[in-house]
């Protein structure tokens, strides 16, 4: 099969969906497949000028007969181009929608959901990374039922964390700097735990950096800067250190259309405590870890302060963690998995 991937660039960005991409993409060379990657140019997801350049490029280079895959977070860039889209059978990999990222104004969101309303439902077939992101689609945005398919990402066998060893909980959160990962909800949390001894280590690349900068000004203002660590963002072999050394993973985000990162945690039998934003509360088993509502510090800081408190509480949590993350899809067959919805887009 010839396989064209079409990606906002860089494409070696370190985030939850790119990792995806890349799987994706090392499991279709594996198996023997003709893939080519398209890094678009320009502003994504709301598109501007340059990007839509980027994409009539794309479709003007790509040969006919090769299967078109765009990547959600380009997909809004390609509506002046639908027609030519639903002809080519193109498919959409939506990771989650880009009109519900939180930070944008009413009207940018607005403008994403018309762009995405007018693409989902006029490709060959769309594939989410969670069933819940794939039941949203024919509610919010108009595809059909019938063409959208689920490929859930995979996870690496690993090692077991061995924690810290102390003193205190050593918490890991992984997530880029964006508004929706809610890292911002994280240290409220954790600034009403002062009393407790934890530390924190935020891997993440500063996509917004605006939005990064007031997560550091906010950790100085809530008085626990000095027990904060901004990682930036890491590559793998960082990554696994930081995982191996790690107490407790944390993530308070609004939205997630799968939860990499937890699922990583919990591959590593890492307790966790989240917020049930998304299919991220569908992954963690309540007895691997504490889960809270979205947006709210104080239920998710009630929620860690026993889990940070008490050790033999998060060994308990660990061996669910650990059971829960032996039981996750594996890598190996993933790409199998979209080359069959590949072929339904074809058929």
């Amino acid at each position: 099969m010839k396989i064209a991937l079409l990606v906002p660039g860089p494409f070696s960005t370190i985030s939850g969906g790119y990792g995806y991409d890349r799987r994706l993409v090392e499991g279709f060379r594996a198996a023997g497949h003709d893939i080519q990657v398209v890094e678009l140019e320009g502003r994504h997801p709301l598109p501007d000028a340059a990007a839509q350049a980027s994409a009539r490029a794309a479709l003007d280079a790509i040969p006919e007969g090769t299967r078109l895959v765009i990547d959600g977070l380009g997909l809004p860039a390609f509506a002046p181009f639908v027609d030519e889209l639903e002809v080519r059978q193109a498919v959409g990999l939506i990771h989650h929608p880009t009109a519900i990222e939180p930070g944008y104004t009413d009207e940018d969101r607005e403008e994403l959901k018309q762009r995405e309303s007018l693409i989902f439902p006029r490709l060959a077939r769309l594939v989410a990374t969670s069933r819940l992101t794939a039941d949203r689609l024919p509610l919010e945005f108009g595809a059909e039922k019938e063409r959208i398919g689920v490929v859930e990402p995979g996870t690496d066998p690993a090692p077991r964390s061995k924690g810290s060893g102390g003193p205190g909980c050593a918490i890991l959160a992984v997530g880029v700097l964006v508004p929706r990962k809610g890292h911002d909800v994280l240290l409220r949390a954790l600034a009403r735990l002062t009393d407790l001894e934890w530390s924190l280590t935020i891997a993440g690349a500063p996509r917004d950096p605006v939005h990064a900068k007031s997560l550091v000004a906010l950790a100085e203002e809530l008085n626990i800067a000095q027990r904060v660590t901004f990682a930036g963002e890491v590559r793998q072999e960082g990554l696994e250190a930081l995982y191996a050394r790690a107490d407790l993973f944390a993530l308070a985000t609004h939205w997630e259309g799968y939860g990499m990162a937890a699922a990583e945690a919990l591959a590593r039998g890492l307790p966790v405590a989240i917020t049930a934003g998304g299919a991220i509360a569908d992954l963690v088993p309540t007895e691997a870890g504490v889960i809270a509502a979205p947006g709210d510090a104080n239920s998710l800081s009630r929620a860690m302060r026993r889990v940070i408190y008490d050790p033999a509480l998060r060994a308990e949590m660990a061996e669910a963690a650990w059971a829960a993350g032996q039981k996750l899809p594996r890598w190996t067959d993933r790409a199998q998995a979209f080359a069959a919805e590949l072929d339904a887009a074809g058929a």
